[in-house]
């Protein structure tokens, strides 16, 4: 196999694994992968755009669409829609989100006050078996209940009718939880990106401690001293970048660029199937 080979081989299993641990984020909390293939449209030919231009040379619909595999038509299709929203609204939503949106909106399936009211979960008039057939699509209706149910937006009352419970299928602390994935990450990968091409005589701290086969009675000891002894290092270099931020604030130089600087320390586990030959009979 030639260089380029392995490094298409290498790159396409980095991808596979990238995309597994997000997937597993998103089809958590609801996003289609009609709703991440369009983000991931649009990334490609904004990143494309901003960032891989030939220096001395104007942006081109032409080069975007070389870089990214995509048609001239769809690039300037997307790039119409760059001042377009990218809400939850703004991209096709996971269907059980749309059945769920619905019962908050539309007047059928609202009380006098507004309210979303109590369905019987058979009714295809008028319940939420109509609620399902009219904004979810060809999706049985026993799947979209399991799915609300899973995450905490629908109970079953005393009467047999299913209640409306969560109007977001993201709890709000989920939410905020989420808002590190588009931070934490992108800082690792940029990182990661940068030892790729200048590593070999610049590197950026990149460094992981880690044992295979570690018996689960040490877990919680782990996880608190690294806990501990992670915390005092970020303290210690908090305080460095406090004091001299403040010293080059006291002392500014004219024209001189600022960056956006710090470290990142994250604790992982992941249980894994013992071999037969570790085994004990």
């Amino acid at each position: 196999m030639d260089t380029s080979a392995k490094l298409s081989a290498a790159l396409t299993r980095a991808v596979e694994r990238l995309l597994a641990a997000l997937f597993r984020v998103l089809l958590r909390h609801g996003l289609s992968y009609t709703a991440f293939e369009r983000v991931a449209r649009r990334v490609y030919v904004d990143v494309a755009l901003r960032e891989f231009t030939i220096p001395g040379k104007k942006p081109s619909i032409s080069r975007v669409s070389i870089l990214s595999g995509l048609t001239r038509k769809e690039v300037q299709r997307l790039l119409a829609e760059a001042g377009a929203p990218r809400g939850i609204d703004a991209v096709p939503q996971n269907r059980a989100v749309r059945v769920l949106s619905a019962w908050t909106r539309d007047a059928d399936f609202v009380d006098s006050h507004g309210q979303p009211r109590p369905l019987d979960p058979t009714d295809a008039t008028s319940g939420f078996a109509a609620l399902v057939r009219r904004h979810s699509g060809d999706m049985p209706v026993r799947a979209v209940f399991d799915e609300l149910q899973r995450v905490g937006a629908v109970i079953g009352l005393a009467d047999g009718r299913l209640q409306l419970v969560q109007r977001a299928f993201v709890a709000p602390a989920a939410a905020d939880k989420i808002e590190h994935l588009g931070s934490d990450v992108p800082d690792l990968l940029r990182t990661i990106e940068y030892n790729i091409e200048q590593g070999d005589t610049d590197p950026r701290f990149q460094r992981r401690v880690m044992y295979h086969d570690v018996p689960a009675r040490l877990i919680e000891e782990f996880r608190k001293m690294s806990a501990t002894q992670a915390m005092a290092l970020l303290v210690k270099l908090d305080r460095w970048l406090a004091a001299k931020t403040a010293a080059a604030d006291a002392t500014p130089k004219t024209n001189e660029p600022l960056v956006r600087l710090g470290m990142g320390i994250h604790y992982f586990e992941q249980r894994e199937e013992r071999s037969p030959s570790n085994e004990k009979d």
